[in-house]
């Protein structure tokens, strides 16, 4: 969305208001997806794509015992490890594009997660979002990763119109001030999940409902 001059100041400030008092309810937002290390992480975030992080969760917690690094993925093989996580949506493609990202980072990469978007973004299953919030949980990445609660609660507030993660999240980094990018997508992610639901939000627990633009309605 190309913006007027003349709204940025007024959509900036508004935005500060918004992630101010995000901020004064949970200071230090953090991802509710388990990991231990670096590369469990990036398994996470890959598995997590349609799929709640509850469900992850669940998954995860033999994952983090098994298999917690590409060497024992390897070893374990593509479809013993889709086994593993077949209780997750499009298990079998998750599990062959883990499978090989495991076997490019032992090959390319020694074995550790290269922390770079752009060499992340070139690895089997991973895009700009998935990269941006690993980037964002293991290095504190000033990134705003954008999925569906992203999409939906900046909608609601009205700051932005862009219908796809990449515009939405280019919009993004223009209103909301950089102070509080760190965060963003923790804060956002967190509200839609729990207070800003796609059907029935729970408005009368909105810390944030002055700066709504549709309150009680649905979209």
């Amino acid at each position: 969305m190309k913006f007027n001059a003349a709204e940025i100041p007024k959509l900036q400030e508004k935005c500060r208001a918004i992630f101010e008092e995000f901020r004064r309810n949970n200071p230090l937002p953090q991802t509710e997806l388990l990991y231990s290390t670096q590369f469990s992480l990036v398994v996470a975030v890959v598995l997590s794509a349609q799929a709640t992080d509850k469900s992850v969760n669940k998954v995860m917690e033999i994952i983090l015992h098994r298999v917690d690094s590409p060497q024992k993925i390897v070893e374990l093989g593509e479809h013993a490890f889709a086994e593993l996580i077949k209780s997750i949506n499009i298990y079998r493609n998750k599990a062959r594009r883990i499978f090989e990202m495991a076997q490019i980072i032992i090959d390319k990469y020694n074995g550790a997660v290269p922390l770079d978007f752009d060499t992340l973004v070139k690895l089997p299953g991973i895009g700009n979002k998935t990269a941006n919030v690993i980037l964002n949980v293991l290095t504190g990445a000033r990134r705003i990763a954008v999925d569906t609660h992203v999409l939906r609660v900046s909608h609601r507030l009205g700051l932005s119109i862009s219908k796809t993660p990449n515009a939405l999240e280019a919009d993004l980094y223009v209103v909301v001030p950089e102070e509080f990018w760190e965060y963003a997508n923790f804060w956002l992610v967190l509200h839609g999940r729990y207070i800003c639901l796609a059907r029935n939000p729970k408005c009368d627990k909105c810390v944030i409902l002055k700066y709504c633009t549709v309150q009680n309605k649905e979209i």
